[in-house]
């Protein structure tokens, strides 16, 4: 969903639409063979992992929001996280019995029964404060900026952060989340943990002979003929590039998020293969009607029909379980699991 989870680098009318197919399983993807019609699901549980032992809050603590403010949180004992990213980084840290909601981008099991309080993507305001919250983690991307004003207004703290769009981006996050809670120690772990295992699935990346897989990034909502190419900004050129692949938006010099798929944008991109959102590709049909989407079925991914999928609540999250994410991409580009 745009992501959901990195939700800020969609735009706005895709994000609306992204919210109402989202209904998604695991952190694993799906891969085709030349030749094939459907892909093989390989998902894994979609579900977080806490630390062993939950970590006790040392607050009150005074924080820098992302967006200038200085926020004093003086109780973590209820939290609403506004992204599935920041609530999967909550829970992970082990205080997911004080979360209290979600937003439609919370996607793993643990968060499944929490009341949502998004419409969309814009935040209701009226449904945070019934919740009776002591804490609200936002994003800078997070709205519409009078909700997030009300909740504020309302006395209730709200921390806003940086969205992520790198693989630099984890740990800041993690430090982030960790300082608001009163748990930096708990940060410290997690990110130990979560460098450990990118670092090794990197490591396991098969060697390529040079040739390095090229990869455009598509955002598809079919049922808003919504068909974008990322580019430099998409947030996916940092995980195509740490799973040793060519993110060919970025190569063709694409500097926004998205533009529209054209033809001959496809063309000069010419990617082996095609990385897709899960519901993405199921909003088009599967790979018979990716391929029918102009430009595609001439590139060589589209000759060979040669499709990588992962679920749309994880792709982007630059979090916790990015290294999955990792593995799933390499397993897929390489056939071989990292």
């Amino acid at each position: 969903m745009p992501t959901p989870a990195a939700s800020h680098r969609i735009p706005r009318l895709a994000l609306a639409v992204a919210a109402l197919a989202l209904a998604l399983t695991g952190c694993g993807g799906t891969a085709t063979t030349p030749g094939s019609s459907a892909p093989t699901t390989a998902a894994v549980p979609d579900r977080v992992e806490p630390l062993a032992t939950a970590p006790q809050s040392a607050l009150p603590v005074t924080v820098p929001s992302a967006d200038g403010a200085q926020v004093t949180v003086t109780s973590a004992d209820r939290v609403v996280p506004l992204t599935g990213s920041l609530n999967e980084i909550v829970y992970t840290l082990g205080l997911g019995r004080q979360v209290v909601a979600r937003d439609i981008t919370a996607t793993f099991e643990q968060a499944a029964d929490l009341p949502v309080v998004t419409r969309g993507h814009d935040v209701s305001a009226e449904s945070v404060l019934s919740l009776r919250p002591t804490l609200v983690i936002a994003e800078t991307t997070s709205g519409p900026a009078e909700a997030i004003q009300q909740i504020r207004d309302a006395g209730i703290p709200v921390l806003v952060v940086a969205p992520a769009k790198s693989l630099d981006d984890v740990p800041k996050r993690i430090d982030t989340v960790a300082g608001a809670l009163g748990v930096k120690d708990a940060g410290t772990q997690l990110n130990q943990r979560t460098a450990e295992r990118i670092a090794a699935v990197r490591k396991g990346i098969p060697a390529t002979s040079g040739k390095q897989p090229r990869v455009a990034f598509l955002y598809l909502r079919g049922t808003a003929s919504v068909y974008l190419l990322g580019g430099s900004d998409s947030g996916a050129a940092s995980l195509l590039e740490a799973a040793g692949a060519v993110d060919t938006g970025k190569e063709s010099g694409l500097g926004k998020d998205f533009t529209p798929i054209t033809s001959e944008a496809l063309a000069a991109a010419a990617p082996d293969a095609i990385l897709v959102m899960s519901k993405g590709l199921e909003s088009v049909g599967g790979i018979d009607g990716l391929v029918k989407i102009p430009g595609v079925a001439q590139t060589p991914a589209g000759m060979d029909r040669r499709v990588v999928t992962v679920d749309d609540g994880v792709l982007l999250n630059y979090g916790p379980r990015t290294d999955q994410v990792l593995t799933s991409l390499v397993t897929q580009l390489y056939g071989k699991a990292a």
